[in-house]
């Protein structure tokens, strides 16, 4: 491969729209997650990468700011494909012009969100090769979609060698039931929620647990939700414990869960 080929971004120029505060749920999630926290405070670059923050990088500012509570020392670069959207370095954060192959960086932290939603399914596998070749050691990624307002928002978390889990996040007031979040599904998975594909599995599975727990709602809709995974852990789901009082409404489980079949 000729040096002009290293050097050229791999993918292909999005929407980029963007939101103040849209992707605060996941820096929220992310600054409590203990393999993220480990990962971070483990490494001796604490470099993190957003790949495709969009036409402004609002989001880039927040997680920057976030991050200062697991590393003060933290650096974080933000990446866009279409060199029109590359800032000038401001607030202690960095811009390039960048895409899959994350510019011949080695961060510790990648996310890259709403950036494959736009993608075709079988784009996912080698654009995730691509990102984890790029990671140091002990690196992680994080791939993921929300709504417009970033009320709904779903993830997958990866290190080098495979996904680990899926996460989906929303408003406590925003759903009637649990899988309505399946519209925001991360690209890997929105297509497999259909009957007998395991996401589909696990989305039943919440609304059934979510109306078991109504005797619960008079609480409001985080106790009810609370309530809702002590039944999904009765039936043995391996759902990840919350350690803290959340604001959202978070369903973590391991990517096993929710793998999807192969195509005959």
């Amino acid at each position: 491969m000729t040096s002009a080929a290293l050097r050229r971004p791999h993918g292909v120029i999005t929407r980029g729209t963007t939101g103040i505060n849209r992707l605060r749920r996941s820096d929220r999630w992310l600054v409590h997650d203990p393999l993220v926290r480990r990962a971070l405070n483990d490494a001796a670059d604490p470099l993190v990468v957003d790949l495709g923050y969009g036409a402004r990088p609002h989001t880039t500012f927040e997680l920057a700011d976030r991050l200062t509570a697991v590393r003060r020392d933290r650096r974080v670069v933000g990446l866009e494909i279409d060199p029109e959207r590359v800032v000038e370095n401001r607030n202690g954060v960095s811009f390039a012009r960048g895409g899959f192959e994350l510019s011949g960086l080695r961060p510790v932290l990648v996310r890259a969100f709403n950036v494959l939603r736009q993608y075709p399914e079988d784009a996912v596998g080698p654009a995730w090769a691509r990102m984890q070749s790029g990671l140091a050691p002990g690196g992680l990624i994080i791939d993921g979609t929300c709504d417009e307002l970033g009320r709904r928002c779903a993830w997958v978390l990866l290190d080098a060698q495979r996904p680990l889990s899926l996460t989906l996040a929303w408003d406590p007031f925003d759903i009637d039931r649990p899988s309505d979040i399946a519209e925001r599904l991360p690209k890997a998975l929105i297509h497999r929620n259909v009957p007998g594909e395991p996401v589909h599995d696990l989305l039943t599975a919440a609304d059934r647990a979510w109306a078991t727990a109504a005797p619960h709602a008079a609480f409001g809709p985080r106790i009810r939700w609370r309530s809702s995974l002590e039944l999904l852990r009765a039936q043995g789901l391996p759902v990840q414990s919350q350690r803290h009082r959340r604001r959202d409404n978070i369903l973590t489980v391991p990517w096993s869960v929710v793998a999807p079949h192969t195509a005959d």
